[in-house]
């Protein structure tokens, strides 16, 4: 498996993390960007999937 990677919210800045995931939203830690559902938001700002850039921390 690649390294997990980061995105960004390019509306408030929340990050994505594959190795943590969005539990509370139903993601499981390890999920990778491409299997996150096309309907998930932000979820701190609601913020559509397409809204997210990949970004290295």
């Amino acid at each position: 498996m690649s390294e997990p990677r980061t995105w960004m919210c390019l509306i408030c800045g929340w990050i994505y993390d594959e190795a943590a995931g969005d539990p509370e939203h139903g993601i499981a830690p390890g999920t990778p960007w491409e299997q996150v559902p096309m309907n998930w938001t932000c979820p701190e700002c609601g913020a559509r999937k397409e809204d997210f850039e990949m970004v290295q921390i």
